[in-house]
C-alpha cells in the first residue's frame, strides 16, 4: 500500500534516477543551484550533496534539484576543468585595448589556470560612467573554483596597480570641463601592442 509519505520518497527516488541516467550532473562537477555553489560530492537515490567553498555539505532533495535551475560550470570540460568568469568596471579615460591587455596579462600570471586555453575578454556594457569588462579563463582540473577565483582576483589587482590603472567606477557630480576621452596616441598604452603598419 502506498502512503502520502512514500509518494514523496518515490518522487525523490525517480528524480535521482533522472539525474544519474541523464548525466546532467557528475560527481566532482562544480555547480550553482539556487543559493548554493560548490562541488557535487555525492548523487544518491534520494538527495544530492554539494560541498561548498566554506567546506559545508549541503544536502538537496533530488526532486528539488531536477525542478530547479542548475548551472554546471564544468559540464563542457572533458578534463574536469572549470570555466571561471569575473568582471571589472573601468572608467572611460582608460583605453579599452589596455584593459584587455591587462586582464590577459593577469590571467597569464595566475597559478592554476590552463595556459593552453587563451583567456577571453569581453565588454559587457557601456554604462553611464564606465565600461564593464568580463574575463573568462579555464582552470586546471586540480584547481578548485574558490582558490582559482581568489588567485585571479589577486593577479588582476596586482597587474592594474603595477601599470597605474585604478579599478574604480567614477561617478560625475558635474560634467567635467574637459571631455573624458582617450587620445589616439594612448590607444595602445602598455602592455597593449599596436598592430604593425603594412609596408608601402
Amino acid at each position: 500500500m502506498l502512503t502520502l509519505g512514500s509518494t514523496g520518497v518515490m518522487t525523490h527516488a525517480m528524480s535521482g534516477l533522472v539525474l544519474i541516467y541523464s548525466r546532467a550532473l557528475r560527481k566532482g562537477d562544480w555547480i550553482r543551484l539556487a543559493d548554493n555553489e560548490g562541488q557535487v560530492s555525492e548523487i544518491g537515490v534520494l538527495a544530492t550533496k554539494i560541498l561548498t567553498r566554506e567546506n559545508y555539505i549541503v544536502t538537496v532533495p533530488n526532486a528539488v534539484v531536477v525542478s530547479g535551475k542548475i548551472i554546471n560550470l564544468s559540464a563542457e570540460s572533458a578534463d574536469g576543468g572549470v570555466n571561471l568568469t569575473t568582471s571589472v568596471t573601468i572608467g572611460y579615460d582608460t583605453p579599452w585595448r589596455q584593459v584587455h591587455a591587462l586582464l590577459e596579462l593577469a590571467a597569464r600570471r595566475t597559478p592554476g589556470i590552463d595556459q593552453q586555453i587563451a583567456p577571453v575578454v569581453r565588454k559587457l556594457g557601456l554604462l553611464d560612467w564606465y565600461t564593464s569588462y568580463e574575463l573568462q579563463v579555464r582552470l586546471l582540473p586540480t584547481t578548485k573554483l574558490p582558490d582559482g577565483r581568489n588567485a585571479l582576483h589577486s593577479s588582476i589587482i596586482d597587474v592594474f596597480n603595477e601599470f597605474g590603472v585604478q579599478i574604480m567606477s567614477p561617478n560625475f557630480v558635474m560634467q567635467p570641463k574637459a571631455a573624458v576621452v582617450v587620445p589616439q596616441e594612448a590607444w595602445y598604452a602598455a602592455p597593449a601592442v599596436a598592430p604593425q603598419k603594412p609596408e608601402k
